[in-house]
């Protein structure tokens, strides 16, 4: 494929984010309400402070998060590094071992929520405010765009 016809693919790809954008607005403003009632991100920081095993619940909602995010475009595989910090704070069991090197095996499962988070406020962000591809990207559109490798 010449440089032409991949940026002809990538615009297409980016209109079709818009439109997945507008069209699952409900579903991706219903995840981001639920990951922050008191029991999503506040009270899972909290338990990642507290030493609570329950720090390890945050990689369902880790999870829950990549994967609305991927339906977006499903054919387009997620950013590299995003997917390695997701797999790196996701498929965790407690072992009571853990305790002795919490931050080891917990942080980078709060880490993967952060960024998981932040991509779907961007996803509902731009998906309201924006009708058409901006000539200026705003940084968070523009980090969305990343997120699919479209910029």
């Amino acid at each position: 494929m010449n440089i032409h016809d991949r940026h002809q693919v990538e615009d297409a790809l980016r209109d079709c984010l818009l439109a997945q954008l507008k069209e699952k607005a409900e579903k991706l403003r219903a995840l981001v309400e639920k990951m922050e009632r008191h029991w999503g991100i506040e009270d899972r920081v909290y338990r990642f402070y507290h030493q609570s095993l329950k720090v390890y619940d945050v990689q369902e909602m880790t999870q829950e998060t990549v994967d609305l995010l991927q339906s977006l475009l499903p054919e387009r595989p997620l950013n590299a590094w995003f997917m390695q910090i997701v797999r790196e704070g996701t498929d965790k069991e407690f072992e009571l071992s853990h305790n002795e090197d919490w931050l080891h095996h917990t942080r980078p499962m709060v880490e993967a929520l952060f960024h998981a988070h932040y991509f779907v406020k961007m996803a509902c962000k731009y998906g309201q405010e924006l009708e058409a591809q901006p000539a200026a990207l705003p940084s968070g559109y523009a980090a969305l765009l990343y997120l699919y490798d479209l910029r």
